[in-house]
């Protein structure tokens, strides 16, 4: 099994990325840039967030 995270895979490689950028203008659609592998991705609706309360200890997840 494997672990969770956070942060959905990036869809053109499956990497599990550091970190997700996005920005939209309007009237256009969402660009998410994934962190490290480069890839963009571009989908109609922003990306759904979700806040998590922090692990035991103080660590980062990962």
């Amino acid at each position: 099994m494997r672990d969770p995270h956070p942060l959905p895979r990036c869809p053109v490689c499956v990497q599990v990325p550091e970190r997700i950028s996005w920005r939209q203008c309007p009237g256009r659609p969402v660009v998410l840039l994934f962190t490290p592998c480069g890839h963009h991705h571009t989908t109609p609706a922003p990306p759904a967030l979700a806040v998590t309360p922090p692990r035991p200890g103080g660590g980062r997840p990962g």
